[in-house]
């Protein structure tokens, strides 16, 4: 595998080395004027990074919107899910009151027994 890598960037490598000496002819066109050569191929690599570090920095500051943006419609969305649990548990409650008898009467004979055993610790 590790000599397979080094073949495939010995390759890559002579491939650019054939680009840059038998098509290195970077000529920019500013207001119709040519500029060729090698202060052409500096002025294409500028404007290009300097295109893409644009783009870099619009790209970031549009994914810091969108989280921000994101970020308050996912409360209002949770805030509104809690104010449905809550009508819709409200809507129901009657319907559960038959479970909550038998509930009720447990919890009352658990305090009970807990309060006598309470008062039969000597202090």
């Amino acid at each position: 595998m590790k000599k397979t890598t080094a073949f495939i960037l010995l390759f890559l490598f002579a491939l650019l080395a054939w680009n840059v000496f038998t098509f290195g002819d970077s000529v920019v066109n500013i207001d119709g004027d040519e500029i060729g050569g090698p202060l052409g191929a500096l002025l294409a690599t500028l404007f290009a990074g300097g295109g893409m570090l644009l783009a870099g920095c619009i790209l970031l500051g549009v994914g810091v919107l969108l989280a921000v943006v994101f970020a308050g419609v996912g409360i209002l969305c949770l805030g509104g899910l809690a104010i449905g649990a809550l009508a819709l548990a409200l809507l129901v409650s009657p319907l559960l009151l038959p479970l909550l008898v038998p509930l009720a009467i447990v919890w009352f004979l658990m305090a009970r027994s807990r309060k006598h055993r309470i008062m039969q610790q000597p202090v």
